[in-house]
């Protein structure tokens, strides 16, 4: 978890830090960013609002933090391919935004991010980067597989290898988001496997089936 930096003293409950951040979310279902505040929390979540304190400085750190540990279920199981891995985790990308606790934090926290930029730095510090690691290991196995040509050596591998995480990650969670919290319309497997041609293949990808992107 990328909470404040802890002090000195009695260690940190694992189980008090679930509490909270289960309260968090669950606070954020019910009141809303605007009504939400560190004393109900620490109310909802049966501890004093200095052990908040203690780990969190202020409601944005929490709120981050609470929305990072649900991503952090996202798994990128090995499925064979590299099209099967891509439909998997945009089906549990999908599955995870349509928990009430998800897509409530997670809008509320990229709305309020459109006026703090230090809010947008631990977006990306503790939610977005934490998650590239499913893309470098999809890339990994892919390239294993021969399904994707090797980095090149050295500093410009690397570098490419970079920009190629960063934009697959950007294509795949925009994508996925949007379908979910803006357009309010289903992933299906349907969906998933259209998308997934897409990126494999471009807009010059044979169109989709008779059952459509929205088919079951």
């Amino acid at each position: 978890m990328a909470g404040s930096p802890r002090r000195t003293g009695r260690p940190r409950s694992a189980a008090a830090d679930r509490a909270i951040l289960d309260a968090t979310r669950a606070a954020l279902v019910e009141l809303g960013w605007g009504r939400l505040t560190m004393e109900n929390v620490a109310l909802r979540a049966g501890v004093a609002k200095t052990t908040l304190y203690r780990r969190w400085a202020n409601k944005n750190e929490l709120v981050v933090d609470a929305v990072a540990v649900l991503f952090d279920e996202l798994e990128l199981p090995d499925h064979g391919s590299l099209r099967a891995d891509v439909e998997g985790v945009v089906l549990s990308f999908a599955a995870l935004l349509e928990r009430p606790e998800a897509k409530t934090a997670l809008m509320a926290v990229v709305a309020e991010a459109t006026r703090d930029e230090a809010l947008r730095a631990r977006i990306r510090t503790a939610i977005v980067d934490r998650q590239k690691h499913l893309v470098v290991e999809g890339r990994r196995r892919a390239q294993a597989r021969g399904e994707l040509p090797p980095d090149p050596p050295g500093s410009r591998g690397a570098a490419e290898a970079d920009r190629a995480v960063d934009l697959v990650f950007d294509v795949i969670a925009g994508a996925v988001v949007h379908r979910c919290l803006v357009s309010t319309e289903r992933v299906t497997p349907a969906w998933a496997r259209s998308f997934t041609t897409l990126l494999l293949h471009g807009l010059t990808a044979a169109p989709p089936g008779p059952d459509g992107p929205d088919g079951a």
